[in-house]
């Protein structure tokens, strides 16, 4: 006789709670909605939650999330499934439209003018190789932890809820602030295309102070449309996004031919006019040309086949745009001496200059579809990311749902297109725009730090010997590259700085590589070269962060001071209470759950460090 199936309690409690989400309407606006934790309650279960502030702020520095929960019990926060819709082929183009907008356009000539000369084509090869490992890290961990909160799971999972908090306030800071930029830029381009100032297509508001006085409401059109697509489907949005880049790709390819035919090589000399500094100062501003390919991996939770799909889609487009930015920058560089490179119109100027005055229109038209696409995706990715935050309780969690009919996070769409769009009608971003950049480079170090303690650190395996080990040697990597970025910042023209400082680092990669035996190798895909990619991936995010300047810094401190103030009144007591199974229908506690090789393993590493303190 063939054995009975039976479901068990678990399952049986999980079809409840799916029977009970599907009677409540999408739309919910009670406060339990917002904030269902037990610490927010009442004003007293509050102020008793506030005095327990640094017993919950130890807890959460030593709390870990798993793979299993962030694949569980968080994604059943939404209610609803992300549909399984995509394929390599949509992520590829996701990433060619996510990351090629107006920057290339903008920021090739500004930085060839200012900082690098012809020596531009070295800084997108410099900035080009250290978003590559960037990249390489997103993509083992995509793979390993499909879901949709990309680098907030995977730091949640490694380094905990504090430094998790940390880059989830800075990735919904940066998806606000540069949604709105771009599509301040997007009304720019529209009006240079028809011919026109930039500012033509804005309302003046002389009664508002300065550099708030120029409203934008096609900036607000924009967003709303790219938006509401986003919410309609992912797969629609994908068909969308092909169309869009591949005139782009057209537009691309056409600059690339036409400016060669027009190339004169004794435009590259001199080559490096303002020296080595220039080309890294260079590097630092346009490694953001690059920026956008950590959508891709928030996207993983809708991927048909995570391990296949996402390291051609990801791997795959990013080797592309960086050829492709060498290539134009190449090509910029040839067609005029620096000197006479336009900063603000850099190909529509070139062009220009060789009598081609109809391309600037064709060079505009590239730049508006590019930032459609960046909108687009971005649309896409950033409330991907919001939702994961908010399946945390970060935020509230009613932005964690998924739309039952659409499979998208209509909620988490809505927060972040309302935010920008308030941004962009007032604001003209030029104090924030800085701040993106060390936000980016500080979120893109701690990804390379948590894949070395995932390699090398896994709770119930390593040895207390091996632990103290590797925090020491990496403590050494991290403290080695922020001293040469450093002292690259104050004193770029000395080098016995880096006498010291350059073998520090290759000595702590070294030791880790020699004296902490792995704790774990990728089920799938991983990292080549580990500990080395990682290490040297910590090093030029340092590096480049180094090349900014200090005022980008203040704010970027400024920013991340108010950020954990609303943590310590806020987020602190609503992840404790889902950790600890206080809040309603939050029955498990995520941080209990561990893989069952690791407990076997546990009496294994008793003995070790028995062993240990023995020798």
């Amino acid at each position: 006789m063939a054995p009975v199936e039976t479901s068990s309690p678990e399952q049986h409690e999980d079809a409840g709670k799916a029977a009970a989400a599907a009677t409540r309407s999408y739309w919910r606006w009670h406060k339990d909605d917002f904030f269902p934790e037990p610490s927010f309650a009442s004003w007293g279960a509050y102020r008793r939650a506030l005095g327990a502030t640094p017993a919950r702020l130890r807890d959460r520095f030593a709390g870990r999330s798993t793979d299993a929960a962030e694949l569980g019990a968080l994604r059943r926060r939404s209610e609803n499934e992300m549909r399984r819709c995509l394929t390599w082929w949509d992520l590829t183009w996701f990433g060619f439209g996510s990351v090629i907008g107006a920057g290339i356009f903008v920021l090739t000539g500004q930085e060839a003018r200012d900082h690098a000369g012809p020596a531009i084509l070295l800084s997108y090869v410099a900035s080009g190789l250290s978003a590559m490992l960037s990249v390489f890290c997103y993509t083992e961990f995509a793979v390993e932890i499909p879901v949709a909160g990309g680098s907030f799971a995977y730091l949640r999972v490694e380094l905990g809820d504090v430094a998790a908090f940390i880059a989830a306030a800075n990735l919904i800071l940066e998806s606000i602030i540069g949604t709105a930029a771009v599509a301040r830029s997007w009304t720019s381009y529209l009006a240079s295309l028809i011919n026109r100032p930039a500012s033509a297509l804005r309302i003046q508001a002389p009664s508002l102070v300065e550099g708030y006085n120029e409203l934008d409401p096609i900036a607000v059109v924009v967003i709303a449309v790219t938006a509401a697509l986003a919410m309609l489907s992912a797969k629609g949005t994908s068909r969308v996004n092909w169309v869009a880049s591949a005139v782009h790709v057209l537009v691309i390819g056409f600059v690339i031919v036409a400016g060669f035919i027009h190339a004169n090589p004794s435009n590259l000399r001199p080559f490096m006019p303002h020296g080595v500094p220039g080309v890294f100062r260079a590097a630092a501003i346009v490694y953001f040309a690059y920026g956008g390919f950590d959508n891709i991996a928030t996207m993983a939770e809708e991927t048909k086949n995570p391990s296949r799909d996402i390291p051609l889609g990801l791997l795959g487009s990013m080797s592309v745009i960086t050829a492709i930015y060498c290539v134009m920058a190449l090509v910029l560089s040839m067609m005029q001496p620096y000197t006479a490179i336009d900063r603000s119109a850099a190909y529509s100027v070139a062009f220009s200059s060789v009598g081609m005055h109809w391309a600037q229109y064709v060079v505009a038209l590239g730049a508006l579809k590019g930032m459609t696409t960046v909108l687009l995706v971005g649309a896409l990715g950033q409330a991907r990311y919001t939702t994961h935050i908010a399946r945390s309780h970060i935020i509230p969690p009613v932005f964690a749902l998924v739309h039952p009919r659409t499979g998208t996070p209509v909620h988490a769409t809505a927060l972040i297109a309302v935010a920008s769009a308030c941004i962009a009608l007032f604001s003209s971003l030029d104090v924030l725009s800085s701040l993106l950049s060390v936000s980016t480079l500080f979120i893109f170090m701690m990804m390379a730090t948590a894949l070395l303690v995932r390699r090398y650190y896994v709770r119930g395996v390593t040895t207390r010997a091996h632990a103290r080990r590797f925090a020491a040697l990496l403590l050494l990597v991290i403290a080695s590259s922020a001293g040469i970025a450093a002292y690259w910042g104050t004193s770029p023209e000395r080098w016995q700085g880096y006498v010291v400082l350059v073998p520090a680092w290759a000595a702590g990669t070294l030791g880790i590589q020699l004296l902490v035996p792995a704790a774990r190798a990728p089920k799938v895909w991983g990292v080549p070269l580990v500990p080395w990619l990682p290490s040297l991936s910590i090093a030029t995010n340092l590096f480049l962060m180094g090349s900014l300047g200090k005022d980008a810094f203040i704010r970027f401190g400024v920013c991340t001071a108010v950020m954990l103030v609303y943590y310590v009144l806020v987020g602190l007591h609503a992840t404790y209470d889902v950790a600890h199974g206080a809040c309603a229908g939050e029955e498990e506690d995520e941080f209990a759950a561990a893989d069952d090789d690791k407990k076997v393993a546990a009496a294994d590493v008793e003995k070790a460090d028995a062993e240990d303190g023995v020798r």
